[in-house]
């Protein structure tokens, strides 16, 4: 509310009305504009300096002013190529190891064919030695060859062992607990893509689960529950504070 004393003190022009002092009412200015100040806007105009309009960065202005996004652009092109090596030495591993598969496939045969030819000597070696029979070092041919049976058949059962040794194992892996997104990452493939877990809801909690293919040996492994790095009570552990890890022996 203005009073008498309030509204001979206003500006002649406030926010577009005029006020009349001689019989305190007002007006609604026109829509026309006072020439002085068209006046003065036309000198403003005419000060402006002549900028030019806006032209679109070039590639050296963008690298200038986004270096941070030029480094992340280098990052994600290296990761994507390390992904896709990563993806072909898979591809290698699993034709190698159906190559070991079928490798191991053979030897049982001829490990079953070396125990056939063990007994056939064995039982030659308890037949009546003919006179005459030579010997080889200190001992009948038909003693020596079953000798040298067996010993070729224990180095078959020991190469047995190492295509066992080198050929991979599923590995059931799993974490309990609440979240929504659980990975599993560790040494098993140098820290570098690691394997996602399927949850399975049981009550009051949730068991996250995966199966590895892992070749025996020993294999250190962290969890990464909803982008947290997280220790699993269910394995023992190795190394103390940010080194420390869970260990899973295979």
């Amino acid at each position: 509310m203005l009073d008498v004393e309030s509204i001979h003190k206003l500006p002649y022009h406030v926010f577009g009305c005029t006020i009349k002092q001689n019989n305190l009412s007002l007006e609604e200015s026109s829509s026309t504009q006072p020439e002085d100040y068209s006046a003065d806007e036309e000198n403003s105009s005419e000060d402006l300096p002549d900028e030019p309009l806006d032209q679109p960065l070039s590639s050296d202005e963008v690298s200038s002013h986004f270096p941070i996004c030029l480094q992340e652009k280098t990052l994600l092109k290296k990761l994507s190529e390390a992904n896709q090596q990563n993806r072909f030495l898979k591809r290698q591993l699993h034709v190698m190891e159906d190559a070991l598969v079928n490798f191991k496939r053979e030897l049982a045969v001829v490990e079953l064919e070396f125990q056939a030819l063990v007994m056939l000597a064995e039982e030659i070696a308890q037949y009546e030695i003919p006179e005459g029979s030579r010997k080889i070092n200190g001992k009948y041919i038909q003693s020596h060859l079953h000798s040298r049976l067996k010993a070729l058949q224990k180095k078959l059962k020991e190469q047995v062992k190492d295509v066992d040794v080198a050929q991979s194992k599923e590995v059931s892996l799993f974490w309990c607990g609440m979240a929504e997104s659980v990975q599993v990452m560790g040494s098993f493939d140098g820290w570098s893509q690691g394997e996602h877990l399927s949850p399975e809801y049981d009550g009051s909690f949730t068991k996250f689960s995966a199966t590895l293919m892992l070749r025996p040996g020993r294999y250190e492994i962290k969890f990464l529950v909803d982008g947290e790095w997280q220790l699993s009570p269910e394995y023992p552990t190795i190394g103390e504070g940010l080194t420390e890890n869970n260990l899973l022996i295979v």
